[in-house]
C-alpha cells in the first residue's frame, strides 16, 4: 500500500471542521494534525477542500446474484466509489435470496474478489425462516431485512406470528421496509377503475400512499417497543411517520430512522419531467413530506441518510405502462453531491451530512474502525471540492445501467478523490473522472 499525506484539508469530523493534514500508512490513518510529514509518502495538496470520512451506505441493491444484467458487485461498487461511498450494506432480494447461511457466505465470496468498496450483507427474513434468523452468523450479517411491504423480489413478511417471532428473537438489528400491502392493492384497484391499464406514473404516491406507509411503520415501531428490539426503519417518506421517532442524539436509541437521498432531493412535482425514472418504493411524495424529512434530519429525528440504490436497465424503465416499469433508481454516484446541495442551500450543515452518512451508520451497526477520521482507523476518505462543479451529462455513469435520474443537472461540488483502505480508488480533481480499477474493499467487521 502507498503512504499518503493529505495536506491543507478542511477535515469535517465529529461535529467540527478543522484545517489539518492527514497521514496514511498501511491503509490506516497514521497521523491527524496541523503539519504532518511521513518519509516516502506521496503528498496531495487539497487546497482547502473538505476531507470527509467515506459514506457508509446502509441500503443498496447491487443485483448480484441473479440480476447481473442490471448491475453487479463489481460495477455498482465502482459507481459507489465515484460518489464517495466507501462502504455499503447490500440487500437480500436477489436470486437466490439471502435467506440461508450458504447464500450469505456466497455473497461474501463474490465480494472478496470483485468489490472496490468495503462490504456487508443483510440476512433476509421470510414468513418461514425464523430458525435461520436465530442462528445467523452475526459476524457475517450487518442486520436482518424484513420486507413488511411487498416490493422487488417477493420477500413479503406478512404473517403475524412470523413478525412476532422475528421481533422477539432476532439477534441483530432489524431493518424494515414499511408499506402496508393490502392498502396498496386497494389503492391500485381504485386507480385501475379510473384509468384502466393507463395509470399515469404521478399516481404512484397515491397508490403507495401515506396511509400505507404509516400503517406499516407504526406496526413495526409497536412490535419493537413490545419486544425491546433494535429496529431501523428504512427509507421513510412522509411527514406523518416522523411522529413515530424521537428527536435527539443517536446514543441510547433502540428505534431509529433512515431517509434516502432521492426523497430529500425530489418531490412529486418531478414526475412530470422524470416520469418512471423516479418510480421507487416507497414513493417520492409531496413537497410538504420532503420538507418534513429535511427538518427531521436537522432535528435528529432521522438518524441515517442512505441511497437505496436500485438500478434497472434503461429498457426496463422505459416500459410502456406504469405497472410494468420497475421501481428503483441508480443513486450511489451522485448521492453525496445531492446532500451538498442542501448544504449550499443552507438547509443542513456539512457536519450534519457527515454525521448522517458516516458516523451514525458506523455507530448504529457497530462497525469497527470506520466511519470517523481517527488515528488508527482505516483510511476511508472522500475529498469534496465545494468550489468545483459537476456537470452530470459530462461525466461517465459508472453504474452498469448507464443512466441517472440527475441527467441535465449541475451540482455545485465535486467528488475529487476517494480513498478506500488507504488506496486512491477514484479521482476527478480536474474534471476527468478516473477509477483506479483494483479491488481493494474489505468485509466490514463489527464490535458486538
Amino acid at each position: 500500500m502507498s503512504s499518503w499525506v493529505l495536506k491543507n484539508a478542511v477535515v469535517v469530523n465529529e461535529g467540527k471542521s478543522v484545517e489539518a493534514d492527514v497521514g496514511i500508512v498501511d491503509g490506516r490513518i497514521e497521523r491527524l494534525g496541523g503539519q504532518v510529514a511521513i518519509d516516502g509518502a506521496r503528498e496531495l495538496d487539497l487546497a482547502g477542500a473538505w476531507l470527509l470520512p467515506g459514506m457508509i451506505d446502509d441500503q443498496v441493491h447491487f443485483r448480484e446474484p441473479g440480476f447481473e444484467h442490471k448491475g453487479s458487485i463489481a460495477t455498482e461498487s465502482r459507481a459507489a466509489i465515484a460518489g464517495g461511498i466507501t462502504s455499503y450494506m447490500e440487500m437480500p432480494n436477489c436470486i437466490p435470496q439471502t435467506i440461508t447461511a450458504e447464500a450469505l457466505v456466497d455473497k461474501h465470496e463474490r465480494a472478496a474478489s470483485r468489490s472496490v468498496a468495503n462490504y456487508a450483507f443483510y440476512f433476509g427474513a421470510t414468513n418461514h425462516n425464523l430458525e435461520a434468523i436465530k442462528a445467523v452468523d452475526t459476524a457475517k450479517a450487518c442486520g436482518v431485512k424484513v420486507f413488511m411491504g411487498a416490493s422487488t423480489g417477493n420477500m413479503l413478511v406478512d404473517d403475524e406470528a412470523a413478525l412476532e417471532g422475528i421481533f422477539a428473537s432476532c439477534p441483530l438489528l432489524i431493518a424494515t421496509h414499511c408499506e402496508d400491502t393490502p392498502t396498496i392493492l386497494a389503492n391500485e384497484a381504485r386507480a385501475r377503475e379510473r384509468y384502466g391499464d393507463e395509470i399515469p406514473v404521478h399516481e404512484h404516491p397515491a397508490i403507495r400512499s401515506e396511509e400505507a406507509c404509516y400503517k406499516s411503520s407504526s406496526l413495526a415501531v409497536g412490535l419493537a417497543k413490545r419486544h425491546g428490539s433494535r429496529l431501523h426503519v428504512l427509507h421513510l417518506t412522509t411527514a406523518r411517520e416522523m411522529e413515530l421517532f424521537e428527536p435527539g442524539p443517536l446514543a441510547g436509541k433502540r428505534i431509529t430512522a433512515e431517509a434516502c437521498v432521492h426523497h430529500l432531493f425530489f418531490n412529486d412535482s418531478w414526475y412530470g419531467t422524470l416520469g418512471a425514472d423516479i418510480k421507487c418504493n416507497p414513493a417520492i411524495k409531496s413537497r410538504a413530506d420532503q420538507l418534513a424529512l429535511r427538518h427531521a434530519v436537522v432535528e435528529d429525528r432521522i438518524d441515517v441518510i442512505a441511497t437505496d440504490h436500485a438500478p434497472h436497465t434503461r429498457e426496463e424503465k422505459a416500459s410502456a405502462s406504469y405497472a410494468e416499469s420497475p421501481a428503483g433508481l441508480p443513486l450511489v454516484q451522485h448521492a453525496l453531491l445531492t446532500l451538498v446541495e442542501h448544504v449550499k442551500a443552507g438547509e443542513m450543515t456539512i457536519e450534519q451530512v457527515v454525521q448522517k452518512t458516516a458516523h451514525a451508520p458506523a455507530t448504529l451497526f457497530e462497525v469497527a474502525e470506520r466511519g470517523f477520521i481517527r488515528e488508527g482507523y482505516w483510511a476511508d476518505l472522500v475529498v469534496v471540492d465545494p468550489e468545483a462543479a459537476t456537470v452530470v451529462d459530462d461525466e461517465p455513469v459508472f453504474a452498469k445501467c448507464g443512466w441517472t435520474p440527475f441527467r441535465g443537472f449541475t451540482f455545485r461540488s465535486r467528488i475529487a478523490q476517494t480513498f478506500v483502505n488507504g488506496n486512491l480508488a477514484f479521482e476527478n480533481a480536474d474534471g476527468n473522472a478516473q477509477l483506479h480499477d483494483v479491488p481493494c474493499g474489505k468485509p466490514l467487521t463489527f464490535e458486538r
